[in-house]
């Protein structure tokens, strides 16, 4: 990691320690463009969080399925919706809400966790939120090869629209880092916020089709689904289950996006060089 400080032997110090003083823009692009660094410290994370078990990351797996085959044929019976139905859309929404409350519960102490690098030498801050995306993703790779014995089971038929997934995966990955940046300066600043984080997305869970199916909800109780979270998940799950996510769930996700950017751009551009203090 020492590499990385002074990337260039011949540049004096002082001008490694002027690089505070940057641009927020040069600063999160340097931390962006370092793939080698976050990826790599991803895969660590993975490897530590199982080091010396037997199967290693596929006990995600093994769990992520155990729950989604316990509660498919019980929620199905309580809905009274066709298994061949419900399944997938049970297990579309396991998978993609784990992802969901992974990258926000994590974004809060991206920081603090990294505590240790940040006091040690300068390193751009966006560099470990990348990092915590990073090692949700490779989470989330692991549990959804559990929809593809689900999909042929209940005979999924998927056509071009499938590619749609393409698109609502990018605007996920750019507000779970323009919330990474927010939360994480935030909750370093203020503790007490994450444990708020956490309450706040259980309570989402339940507001969001993860277990339910949108079309049992009455029509006074429509205006759950413009949760910005229940709008991801339609975009996500949708294009998976041979069908194309309502224009209004696009309207609404673009415009979420749009102020998370702006909000996340001033906290950073404001306050990124604080962090190190606030540890």
């Amino acid at each position: 990691m020492r590499g990385f400080a002074c990337a260039n032997p011949a540049t004096p110090m002082s001008q490694v320690h002027s690089n505070l003083h940057r641009s927020a823009w040069a600063d999160w692009w340097e931390g962006t463009r370092r793939t080698d660094i976050w990826w790599t410290l991803a895969w660590f994370d993975i490897v530590l969080r199982y080091r010396r078990s037997m199967l290693g990351p596929l006990w995600i797996t093994l769990s992520m399925g155990a729950m989604i085959g316990g509660m498919g044929p019980l929620y199905s019976s309580l809905f009274g919706t066709e298994l061949s139905k419900f399944f997938p859309h049970l297990a579309l929404g396991l998978i993609f809400w784990s992802l969901f409350a992974a990258m926000v519960t994590e974004a809060c102490n991206s920081f603090v966790g990294a505590s240790n690098y940040l006091k040690q030498g300068y390193f751009p801050i966006s560099l470990f939120v990348w990092r915590s995306m990073a090692r949700n993703v490779i989470q989330f790779l692991h549990h959804i090869v559990l929809y593809i014995p689900v999909a042929l089971w209940a005979g999924i038929h998927l056509s071009w629209s499938a590619l749609l997934i393409i698109p609502a995966f990018f605007l996920l990955l750019v507000n779970a880092h323009a919330l990474g940046l927010a939360l994480g300066l935030v909750c370093t600043r203020f503790r007490d916020v994450s444990q708020i984080v956490t309450s706040v997305m259980q309570m989402l869970m339940f507001l969001t089709p993860v277990f339910w199916m949108p079309e049992s909800l009455p029509g006074r109780a429509k205006y759950i689904l413009w949760n910005p979270l229940a709008q991801m998940l339609e975009l996500l799950r949708h294009p998976l289950m041979g069908g194309v996510a309502d224009m209004h769930n696009w309207i609404g996700i673009l415009g979420w996006t749009a102020l998370s950017v702006v909000i996340s751009t001033l906290l950073f551009a404001k306050y990124r060089r604080r962090v190190v203090y606030w540890l």
